[in-house]
């Protein structure tokens, strides 16, 4: 049996499969981010071990004899998230999440550095762990003077797991700090960073072993060891892995808390001006590329809380099927927006209100307004030379069939849906356990699922939503005035 732990934004999931990647048991525990400043996105690392502790008993519980012959563990994370340690592993302040925009002062800086973008593929954005670093030397000194190690949120949680400091490639490409066409640590980077290469964990390969369960959590847990815990991946790289998007042509969108349209590569090819992220893959020998939109649910959720509304109630308020664009537009930019803009400042909008206008509309108006930003790094990800066919549909937002159909017609891609409920970065993640703790090769284990159904997008609406999207492009550069 193999254990897949997917530590999300809001809570954590863990999935156990057998051999075959069957699903035996699975549990879900949450916890809340903090904001105690605008722009601050914050969590406390002991929430996460808690609600590790949580859902593993709860998958005991239900499966205790399949539990018992636990071999492997995978792990999947949020990514970018500053969670610094001290020469005795003790957590020294909140760790900064991946949404967190305090820093956009200091990623504007390391940016502007020359070579930077050459050796990390990238932009800097604030999001991303280095300027955090860079910030935290600045405002909080007697912090960063103490600061033993940088671990990524997933990391953090295999140091509780396994006593040892490792990360994966995958995850590590998010840092700023990594080279990614190299695979490890560069020097130049840490150096511009303000950083020391003896503050990062050791890298590994996402399916190969990143060290062994803890003696005492074997025992507490009633196995038999070893237990493997493989490098893992972050959440993106783990989803791929879940839905078998390795090498070039496999792509998928996910309508997640953040939206992203991903494509795995062959070759390393970064574009950083794109404002399209350049990563090391969660297997060997390969890369991926994505656009990534910052509210995707994150954007119907907002407006459910703000009218007072459960989310899927409000996508009941609308059809299965959409016939064609609204006149109402809405610009998704709650928390800044990265591919393309790049912009941590611009905020969202609705351009178009009219007295007659109810909560469906305000809905459709947030559904196409995410679809219409992931067209944007579509875009974008054609301008690295990434060609689609098709997209597999994952995601929270994939339950509705009017957010699907609209995104079809906006992409004008098909979208298949995938067979299966559970496939995403927990699946990925229980994949690459079985990779390290087996020896199997991921072109064996990361298997695409088959297509349940194939969305297509509507020839007679191509005009009608290509012109709905001319006209949210074009308002852009105005709200970003605004500012």
């Amino acid at each position: 049996m193999y254990l897949g732990l997917d530590l999300g934004t809001s809570g954590l999931r863990a999935i156990l499969v057998d051999d075959a990647g069957a699903v035996q048991a699975e549990a879900e525990e949450g916890f809340d981010v903090a904001h105690p400043h605008p722009g601050w996105s914050e969590q406390n690392p002991a929430d996460w071990v808690r609600a590790c502790e949580t859902t593993i008993a709860r998958v005991k519980e239900a499966e205790p004899k399949a539990f018992a012959a636990l071999r492997g563990i995978g792990l999947s994370g949020q990514m970018h998230g500053a969670t610094l340690i001290d020469e005795d592993d003790a957590v020294l302040r909140p760790c900064i999440l991946w949404n967190d925009t305090r820093s956009i002062e200091e990623a504007a800086a390391l940016d502007a550095t020359p070579g930077l973008r050459d050796i990390t593929g990238n932009i800097v954005f604030p999001g991303f762990t280095a300027p955090k670093l860079a910030w935290v030397r600045a405002h909080e000194p007697e912090v960063f003077q103490k600061v033993a190690k940088v671990l990524l949120p997933k990391d953090y949680l295999r140091l509780w797991l396994t006593g040892a400091h490792i990360s994966d490639m995958s995850d590590s490409a998010g840092t700023a700090w990594l080279d990614v066409g190299a695979r490890d640590w560069s020097q130049a980077a840490l150096d511009h960073g303000g950083m020391r290469r003896d503050q990062m964990p050791e890298l590994v390969e996402g399916a190969a072993p990143g060290g062994t369960l803890r003696d005492a959590l074997v025992s507490d847990w009633g196995l038999t060891g070893p237990v493997v815990v493989a490098g893992g991946a972050g959440d993106n790289a783990a989803a791929a892995c879940g839905v078998g998007c390795l090498g070039e042509g496999r792509g998928f969108v996910s309508l997640g808390t953040s939206g992203v349209l991903m494509t795995g590569r062959d070759s390393y090819r970064p574009d950083p001006a794109s404002a399209v992220h350049s990563f090391c893959h969660a297997v060997p020998d390969r890369w991926y590329q994505m656009g990534v939109i910052l509210a995707a649910t994150d954007s119907l959720n907002w407006l459910a809380r703000n009218l007072g509304e459960n989310p899927s109630d409000l996508s009941a308020t609308l059809p299965d099927i959409a016939t064609g664009p609204s006149s109402l537009t809405f610009l998704p930019y709650l928390s800044g927006e990265r591919t393309p803009h790049n912009d941590s400042t611009i905020r969202g909008a609705f351009i178009g209100l009219d007295v007659a206008m109810e909560r469906s509309d305000l809905t459709r108006a947030v559904m196409e307004g995410v679809a219409f930003a992931l067209r944007d790094s579509l875009i974008a990800l054609e301008g690295t030379g990434a060609r689609f066919e098709t997209l597999l549909a994952v995601g929270g937002g994939a339950r509705s069939r009017f957010w699907l159909t609209t995104l079809a017609n906006v992409l004008n891609l098909p979208l298949s849906l995938p067979k299966g409920s559970e496939l995403g970065a927990a699946m990925g993640a229980a994949r690459l356990a079985i990779c390290a703790a087996t020896g199997a090769t991921p072109e064996e284990v990361m298997t695409p699922p088959d297509t349940a159904e194939v969305i297509e997008p509507r020839a007679d609406l191509r005009d009608s939503y290509e012109a709905a999207y001319q006209r949210y492009t074009a308002l852009y550069p105005a709200l970003s005035r605004l500012g």
